[in-house]
């Protein structure tokens, strides 16, 4: 997996420092001194903070949800008969984002003492497993079920090897299933390796770039710290297996204790799951110094294969954007730009005598501002598509400058609603303006606001809450709790609402757009057409899903089959591409429409890019198909479609407002040059 490796080592351990230059240097400085006054611990940026620890040390294990790619439905670990803490679970504190994705980080009985290796150590016994409990483990192990543990903010991963190939997989299966004994085994000793970077500062103060942000390290002076001198966990490592112990040997062992002889995995016969049973926990744990510096640990976990795929859909965009550049230029310069030459160099009575011989898109001078049906719809709908894209833009910019880090679980989505909700200003703004350009109504503006506020929102909250109570009846972590709802209802009501109304407030104030033409009182028969128009408009989505389907396929891959996506900087490529091509695909389709006369360009033109959406959810059926033909259960169906249709519509609304500006600047530009009154 090397793309999202040379995407990784490229933007986050030399992309700082090449985009940032000698501001970096200066922020240092500045760091370094502000440190100095303030008598503060450090200056990081959210998961870039780096931890020492000093031998002999605690090290706090975590777990998160249990996660399956056969359902999409996650789990809390201890929903399952595991060992629990000896001070009881505990939750730890969760961003916006972690908890709409369903994670559900909890302390851990595992306990590991820095650079002290130890093995053979007894966790718990449990009690007999009931019916409910085996029926449970079963099901879980059936339906490929991972358990995800989480050190200093690294998730444990581990590695299998298949023919010539390496694999690493993130987690550990919960059990597994012997087809030929007909069988089920739990997973129930566990084999750490910490992977461990000796660190030693000079004892003056530093500071590190680490990919996401600036690190201050302060000057440490009490005990084995005294200069600086410390390890940074820099692997978490697992091989799992399964043991069947001898509980009658077990019988006066207590937690954290060693069990006697040595547990050797290749040797011992495995757990049965089963009523009746009863399940005994243990693990090993062994530190290796590394040569892995504290920056590059997350190295392992973004390797990804393909860095040629993804250059090639970035050489196929450019393609299909030189391709539709040519025939914008053949427009622009050889056919507009030659008929408004050739007829400004004629006198009046020339003119006028050419004004009775128009052909082709001169001829619908008069109607092509025309308003359009359902004109506050379309209002509504470029209003949220302009908070859309800001969205989209703005986060895959910051997150390709490393500011949204993996090591900062749900910090990706935390972003995305954040700068959504505060864009609802860009939204109502664009609205109300093009409401007034439209229509000239002024009065109407509230309504205009407060339904673009809605409309994208409305539709987002009823498709999530449909899917919750979905989860809440399958007792999902992903479930979305009832206090967090209420957040998101307050955020909407208190924050984006009012941002929304007023931006509208400021686009009612704006001046609107003048028409470069007057337009006719009684509209212009349109002229029978050879081909339906909507040919047109469906065929024209193709070139923008070109563009895009190549990069779509990683997308999908990275939500539904868990592997890490972090090559934001060919997504951030691929998205400016993307803009250029729906540009240019809704200017040539709007030239081609005006050409036979056909005025009502306004809803063509928002839909000849926004068609993208069509083959987005053709290609997400197909995805379901034949590349998760394993998600098993209705519920499972149910989630992938309603987050499919969200995200289809997202990216309608996105792709369709920057084709309808395109081309509403493209018509207002070419008939400013028509004098023709």
């Amino acid at each position: 997996m090397e793309t999202c490796g040379l995407a990784c080592r490229d933007g986050v351990r030399r992309g700082w420092r090449l985009r940032l230059g000698f501001c970096s240097w200066t922020v240092c400085v500045l760091v370094v001194f502000v440190a100095r006054l303030a008598n503060v611990e450090g200056f990081y940026l959210p998961g870039s903070y780096m931890k020492k620890f000093s031998t002999g040390e605690e090290l706090a294990v975590k777990v998160n949800s249990l996660t399956s790619i056969e359902t999409e439905l996650p789990f809390s670990y201890y929903s399952l008969p595991y060992c629990q803490p000896q001070g009881g679970v505990q939750k730890s504190a969760e961003n916006l984002g972690e908890l709409l994705m369903g994670d559900q980080i909890e302390n851990s009985p595992y306990r590991f003492e820095m650079n002290k290796n130890q093995s053979s150590i007894f966790l718990c016994t449990t009690s007999k497993l009931n019916e409910h409990d085996a029926k449970i483990l079963k099901q879980r192990i059936n339906d490929y079920y991972q358990v995800n543990l989480i050190l200093d903010n690294l998730p444990v991963i581990r590695y299998t090897r298949q023919g010539d190939y390496v694999l690493r997989w993130t987690g550990f299966p919960v059990g597994f299933f012997d087809e030929g004994k007909k069988t089920h085994y739990i997973v129930n000793h566990l084999k750490f390796t910490v992977l461990i970077h000796e660190y030693e500062d000079s004892g003056v103060g530093s500071l590190m770039g680490t990919g996401d942000g600036l690190d201050a390290i302060p000057i440490s002076t009490t005990g084995s710290e005294k200069n600086g001198f410390g390890f940074q966990v820099v692997g978490f490592e697992v091989v799992p297996c399964s043991v069947r112990h001898n509980q009658a040997s077990l019988s006066n062992v207590k937690t954290y204790d060693l069990i006697s002889p040595e547990i050797i995995c290749e040797e011992a016969s495995q757990q049965v799951v089963q009523e009746g049973e009863q399940i005994t926990f243990s693990y090993d744990v062994s530190f290796v110094k590394s040569d892995i510096r504290w920056p590059s640990r997350w190295d392992a976990y973004l390797k990804m294969e393909g860095s040629r795929v993804h250059w090639f859909s970035i050489l196929n965009s450019l393609m299909v954007i030189a391709f539709l550049a040519g025939i914008v230029f053949v427009i622009f310069l050889r056919t507009v730009r030659r008929d408004l030459t050739k007829y400004e160099e004629l006198d009046k009575e020339a003119q006028a005598q050419m004004t009775e011989e128009l052909s082709g898109w001169k001829l619908v001078v008069g109607d092509v501002f025309r308003a359009p049906p359902y004109t506050g719809l379309l209002c509504i709908m470029v209003g949220d598509g302009v908070q859309l894209t800001g969205m989209a833009v703005v986060t895959i910019l910051f997150a390709a400058f490393g500011f949204m880090s993996p090591a900062s679980r749900g910090m990706l989505l935390t972003g995305m609603i954040l700068l959504y909700l505060f864009l609802g200003i860009a939204a109502g703004y664009a609205a109300v303006r093009l409401w007034r350009t439209l229509k000239g109504d002024a009065t109407r503006w509230r309504s205009i606001a407060w339904h673009v506020a809605c409309f994208f929102p409305g539709i987002a909250f009823g498709i999530m809450t449909l899917l919750n109570f979905l989860l809440w009846a399958s007792n999902s972590t992903g479930a979305i709790p009832i206090s967090l709802f209420f957040i998101l209802l307050a955020l909407w009501f208190c924050v984006s609402v009012p941002l929304t109304l007023l931006g509208g407030f400021l686009g009612l104030r704006a001046e609107h757009i003048q028409y470069p033409v007057r337009t006719n009182q009684i509209p212009r028969e349109i002229p029978p057409q050879k081909y339906p128009s909507w040919l047109l408009v469906l065929g024209a989505g193709t070139l923008p899903f070109g563009t895009l389907f190549i990069e779509l396929f990683f997308i999908m891959s990275s939500i539904w089959l868990g592997r890490v996506y972090y090559v934001f900087g060919f997504l951030f490529v691929v998205l400016v591409l993307l803009v250029i091509v729906c540009a240019e695909v809704s200017v040539v389709l709007t030239y081609m429409h005006l050409c036979v006369e056909d005025w009502r360009w306004w809803w063509k033109s928002f839909f000849a890019s926004g068609s993208v959406a069509l083959y987005v959810f053709l290609y997400a059926i197909n995805y379901l198909i034949f590349d998760l033909r394993s998600l098993s259960g209705p519920v499972s169906a149910i989630l992938y479609v309603g987050y499919t249709v969200l995200m289809v519509l997202a990216i309608m609304l996105a792709t369709g407002t920057v084709g309808f500006l395109t081309s509403f600047c493209f018509v207002h530009y070419l008939f400013s040059s028509v004098k023709i009154d």
